[in-house]
Parts: C-alpha cells; sequence; structure tokens
C-alpha cells in the first residue's frame, strides 16, 4: 500500500531518468532504401580506390561507378526513406544526431568539405608549395563528360561545376520528398535544380563547345561583379557584347523591379546557385542558425560591409580605366586580387559551405552576400512581399523560429501577430511549412490585403 508520505516522497527525476534520445523513432529501413545506400558505399569505395590508384576502369566506366552509382544510390536511398511515410515533416532525433547536432560526425564533415574548397580554390599555389595535386585523380574522372559537353579535357572547375550540380539535384530529391505535401517547397525546389542543371552547368560548358565565353546567366553584379567591370564592357563584341547587357539589365532594371514584386525570394531561394545548394544540400543543418540578436548585429554590419567593398572596388576598376591606370595604377588590381581572394573564395567557398554543419546553411548568404544585401534593402524598404501572421492561432511551439535558416525568430512575430518584413528573409517558406497551425502565410500585395502565393 503506498502511503501519503510515500507519494510525497517520489522523486521523478530520479525514478524515470534522463530522456532517451528516439532513434528508434525512425521506421527501419525497407529494402529499397538498403538498396540505395549499398550504392551509395559501393561507389564512395569504388571513388576512392580510383582516387590512390588511379582510373583503373577508364573513361566513362570510371565516371558512372565513382560518381554517379553513388548519386542514383542516393536519389533510391531518399526515395525509398520517405514513399512509405504519411506525409508531413520529420524532425525526430535532429537534436541527439551526431550529423545534425554539431556532434563529432558533423566536424568531419565540415573538415572534408573545408578541405576540398581549400584544394579546388588554392589548386595551383598547394601544388607548387607541396609537389602534389590533390585533386587531379577526381578531375580526370570527369574528362568523358567534359569532353561531351565542352569538347575539352575537365578542369578543377568543371569538376566543381559538376559536383556542385550533382549535391543540388541529388538532395533536390530529397527535399522534394520530404516537403511534398507542399506545393510552394516543391515548386521551388524544382526552380532550383533547373536553374543550377541548365543555366549554371549545362549552358555555360556548351557555349565553351560553341566557341564561345563561358558565362552564367544565374550570375550578375554584385554577386558576380566581373560581369560590369570594365574589361567586360572593353570586350563587348558579339555574343559576349549580349552577356554583359543582359547582366547590366538583370543587375540595374530586373532587379528592383523583381523584388518590388516578389521579395528577395524570386532570387535567393528559387533562382541562385548558393541558395540552391543551401536549400537541398544545407537543409539537414539549417536549423543551426544563430538566432541572438548579437548574431543580427554582426550580419548587419558584415553584409553592408562586403556591399560597400564591391561597389567600391566596380568603381575604382572604372575610374582606373577611364584614366588610362594613370591615377590609380596597381592598386585597382591589388584591390581585385584580395576582393577575388577573402570575399569570393574563402567567405562564399570555404566558409561559406564548408561550415554548413557548424553554423547552418546560409553563413555566406546571411553575412557576406552583396546580392543578398542589396535585394534585402528594396525588400525592407519597398516591397510588396511579407510573411503575414495569425497570432492568434500560435501556440509558442518555436519550429518556426529553430528551423529558419537566416536566423530570424519568427515566433516572436507571430506572438505579437505582426508581418514579417524582414531585409535577411529570403522567402524559403520552411517556416509555414513546418507550423503546425497554419499561422504564417507567404503573400504578395499591398498593406493590408492577404493575398496567398
Amino acid at each position: 500500500m503506498i502511503t501519503l508520505d510515500d507519494q510525497l516522497d517520489f522523486d521523478e527525476e530520479k525514478e524515470f531518468g534522463a530522456p532517451v534520445a528516439p532513434h528508434s523513432a525512425r521506421p527501419p529501413r525497407t529494402v529499397a532504401e538498403r538498396v540505395g545506400v549499398a550504392m551509395v558505399a559501393i561507389g564512395t569505395i569504388a571513388l576512392v580506390a580510383m582516387y590512390f590508384a588511379g582510373p583503373f576502369l577508364g573513361g566513362w566506366g570510371s565516371l558512372l561507378v565513382g560518381y554517379f552509382l553513388p548519386a542514383v544510390g542516393g536519389v533510391l536511398a531518399f526515395v525509398a526513406r520517405y514513399r512509405g511515410r504519411p506525409v508531413g515533416i520529420y524532425h525526430d532525433g535532429i537534436a541527439f544526431s551526431s550529423t545534425t547536432h554539431r556532434g563529432v560526425t558533423a566536424w568531419l564533415l565540415a573538415f572534408g568539405i573545408t578541405g576540398f574548397y581549400v584544394a579546388l580554390y588554392f589548386r595551383d599555389d598547394l601544388t607548387g608549395a607541396l609537389g602534389h595535386d590533390f585533386i587531379a585523380p577526381l578531375v580526370t574522372i570527369t574528362n568523358p563528360l567534359a569532353q561531351l559537353l565542352a569538347s575539352q579535357d575537365a578542369s578543377h572547375w568543371f569538376l566543381y561545376g559538376f559536383l556542385y550540380t550533382l549535391s543540388v539535384t541529388v538532395f533536390g530529391v530529397r527535399m522534394w520528398m520530404r516537403y511534398r505535401h507542399n506545393r510552394y517547397q516543391r515548386l521551388r525546389t524544382v526552380s532550383v535544380v533547373f536553374f543550377q542543371l541548365v543555366l549554371a552547368f549545362l549552358i555555360p560548358n556548351l557555349l565553351i563547345l560553341f566557341q564561345s565565353k563561358e558565362y552564367y546567366f544565374t550570375y550578375f553584379w554584385p554577386l558576380k561583379p566581373e560581369y560590369l567591370y570594365p574589361s567586360a564592357w572593353q570586350s563587348a563584341e558579339g555574343t559576349v557584347a549580349f552577356f554583359f547587357y543582359w547582366s547590366a539589365f538583370m543587375s540595374l532594371i530586373a532587379t528592383p523591379i523583381l523584388t518590388y514584386y516578389y521579395g528577395k525570394r524570386w532570387y535567393c531561394s528559387w533562382v541562385c546557385g548558393c541558395g540552391g545548394l543551401a536549400e537541398t544540400l544545407g537543409d539537414p543543418w539549417r536549423q543551426l542558425s544563430d538566432k541572438s540578436t548579437r548574431a543580427w548585429r554582426i550580419e548587419r554590419w558584415m553584409i553592408h560591409s562586403v556591399l560597400v567593398l564591391v561597389i567600391a572596388l566596380t568603381v575604382v576598376l572604372w575610374v582606373n580605366s577611364a584614366q588610362e591606370g594613370r591615377v590609380l595604377g596597381d592598386f585597382s588590381q591589388a584591390f581585385s586580387t584580395f576582393y577575388g581572394l577573402w570575399i569570393t573564395m574563402i567567405f562564399s567557398g570555404v566558409v561559406g559551405v564548408g561550415f554548413y554543419p557548424l553554423l547552418g546553411s546560409r553563413v555566406w548568404c546571411r553575412f557576406g552576400c552583396p546580392m543578398a544585401a542589396v535585394l534585402g534593402i528594396i525588400q525592407r524598404v519597398k516591397s510588396r512581399f511579407r510573411i503575414t501572421t495569425n497570432g492568434s492561432q500560435c501556440m509558442s511551439c518555436g519550429n518556426c523560429s529553430t528551423f529558419c535558416e537566416m536566423g530570424i525568430d519568427v515566433r516572436a512575430y507571430a506572438q505579437r501577430g505582426e508581418n514579417i518584413i524582414r531585409a535577411s528573409c529570403v522567402g524559403c517558406g520552411v517556416c509555414s511549412a513546418v507550423c503546425p497551425r497554419g499561422v504564417l502565410k507567404l503573400e504578395n500585395g499591398p498593406e493590408g490585403t492577404r493575398f496567398k502565393v
């Protein structure tokens, strides 16, 4: 018989202990998922073997086994994992996973991705200093595809574009399956995969095939500042002239108009390759973004400082060109080299992607991208886009804030029933997708209207 004293002495924490990580919540792998994982493992092992022993299969065999086999296996595994589950977003175990919560696996991934970017961006320097080309075997394996698309052997930049596109495509399938109940997320995923595959990979290489200059239609000033440098204008003849005028049109005319009507999401979440990689490959780490006020203050200073730098660099180069180098001399070239090294390579590449598993998927977009800065200013000052909230329905679960990759405390806005019009918001819509009460809506239209888009 349990007495009143026994009840009063009962210690819940002592009796029940610490909560157990819900690993058992994930259903067991299906046969199809196991086959997909096995294909990834076999392809990865083969790629490692080819890296150290040379592409022993040769030609297309090496490419298909080393790169496409793991890619197809990944697609199969993602489809099989989510197809048999009821639609909805599952976040079980994220706080307990070593991969998604800055555990050992996350640190190893961060070191691996960062190391690859260092070896890629500083290939010539490392080869000269160490006498060994670390990525040459990986480049060689992609030669058949480079010959097919551009009629030339692959370079390390071709390898980069190929792996980048492959990652967006494979993890785009994951994104589609994971958010397949949400029409906005499905369309957005198709968009970023299309723009990366077609406009940022296939067309630039086909241009080389037809003896034209390589050009990326999804990037323009200020994210790709060299497209409006004087050197671009001076060589603007024939097809190259079209590229220059396209960049000028998109930067100076289309960007303000599209941002006014649709907010920065039209670019950052639907077109941009950086955003595309963040939304697909980076999706498992979106919850790691810093939501503190201190991070927000740092963000405002850093991203606008980079914008000032790229504007100053563009002006300096044009002034130097107009004066034929008499005024600024070598300073303009030194300035350009500094920006290209520290901002374009180290910040956007090495840190921006390499730190996904530690700092979240939008480090570059949030703290450094000058294009995001321009779009954010327009969105904050004059735009029809906003995320509206129905505060009376908010139950303060915090899902929206947790999974905001831009570090916005969405819940605070929802609790007050305020529209969210933030310069940093990329309109990815995940806050709305993970809300269990339908509190958040992505809308366009004059203030006071509720036009769902």
